[in-house]
């Protein structure tokens, strides 16, 4: 999967209500592990321990009960203005975790893919990364730069997320740019290919959206 080096520092992990994922995620000792709402129900379906259950219970039925056990159980109000995923992001950035990587925040309802994605973009700008994974495919929202393995199939696409991106450079790819200016509104990013190369995808300001194969190890 996208992410984490080798000194593993604590993930948290989130699962929501969406599209389950492909492969079975990777969960560390250290790892916190929270379910956004209906995300609770695929957890115990795959005997995936939660630590903390969040949401208004909306799509999860029948709800689990409040308590001080184990899951800790944490209801929101119907009426808010975080999503229940941006809660437990939130929730996790209260308590010092930095990498998180989210599932079943795809595959559901469209608005709510949006949202995800608006979410990666969140974590991005407090200093935070987020990995999003879709079937075979992991979704990053960054600034600065990554590095990815080599690897001589598939298709990567970078866009522009929340603004402008200022200064974008790609190499390693079949199209490399330098010094380049995507627009949140011009997808010229999308579908560039791998070549056995490493690749650096660097923005100097803004934020990058980054679409790759899952497997992809970064650097």
């Amino acid at each position: 999967m996208g992410g984490d080096s080798m000194d593993h520092k604590p993930v948290c992990h989130i699962f929501g209500a969406g599209q389950p994922p492909a492969r079975a995620p990777v969960i560390a000792a250290r790892d916190l592990v929270v379910a956004a709402d209906g995300g609770y129900a695929w957890t115990q379906a795959a005997g995936i321990r939660a630590d903390v259950v969040i949401g208004d219970f909306d799509s999860l039925d029948p709800a689990p009960e409040l308590s001080g056990g184990d899951p800790l159980v944490l209801r929101l109000p119907a009426e808010k203005e975080e999503t229940d995923t941006l809660a437990a992001i939130q929730y996790c950035l209260e308590r010092g975790f930095r990498s998180f990587h989210i599932y079943g925040g795809t595959g559901g309802r469209l608005d709510h893919t949006v949202a995800n994605i608006q979410c990666l973009g969140y974590l991005a700008h407090r200093g935070a990364r987020g990995y999003m994974h879709d079937g075979d495919t992991i979704l990053t929202a960054f600034d600065g730069e990554i590095l990815l393995a080599a690897r001589r199939h598939g298709t990567i696409s970078v866009f522009a997320l929340g603004g402008p991106a200022e200064g974008v450079w790609l190499r390693g790819l079949k199209y490399e740019l330098e010094n380049a200016v995507l627009a949140p509104d011009y997808p010229l990013g999308v579908s560039n290919a791998f070549t056995g190369q490493p690749v650096l995808i660097k923005v100097e300001r803004g934020i990058l959206l980054a679409v790759y194969p899952a497997g992809t190890r970064e650097l």
